[in-house]
């Protein structure tokens, strides 16, 4: 079993609250839209991210890091405090049941989310194959996050 510095173990913990935080912000954004297309495809991102807590808890024990360990344990990054900040404002758009709005805080806690990865993918002994599984992942989070902008693009007003 690897061993790994604290800072890729805290970006790798990061990343997995990031995805934890991130499948219940898309489930609750799926329940709070009107449209059946958006919640459809809002309904797989949230399995999308849930499967990727999965594939990062599967890698865990490759860094010898404990995927039961969170950030809030203490201060909470900034990045991390960031994205749950984005999910929470989910939940306010979704009382308001105004699908670009919650789009909008989709298309947020994304960016935030892609922040995390970014320094994640920094971390100085990230073993290749685990940093492979955060490039794929990164790759379709901003896949995501195009789709998401998108979406949201077509419901403005031409």
């Amino acid at each position: 079993m690897a061993t790994t510095n604290e800072k890729t173990s805290r970006a790798y913990i990061e990343l997995l609250e990031i995805n934890k935080t991130a499948s219940k912000g898309y489930k609750e954004a799926a329940d709070g839209v009107t449209n059946p297309q958006l919640k459809t495809e809002l309904n797989r991102l949230a399995q999308q991210r849930t499967q990727f807590t999965n594939e990062l808890t599967q890698q865990a024990s490759r860094l010898g890091v404990d995927p039961n360990k969170t950030t809030f344990e203490g201060a909470a990054t900034e990045v991390v405090a960031a994205v749950h900040r984005s999910w929470i404002n989910v939940k306010a758009a979704v009382t308001g049941h105004n699908d670009a709005a919650i789009l909008n805080e989709c298309e947020t806690g994304d960016t935030s989310a892609l922040k995390a990865y970014d320094a994640a993918l920094k971390a100085p002994d990230m073993p290749t194959p685990v940093k492979t599984v955060i490039e794929h992942q990164r790759s379709e989070i901003m896949a995501a996050k195009n789709a998401v902008t998108q979406l949201k693009s077509k419901m403005k007003p031409m």
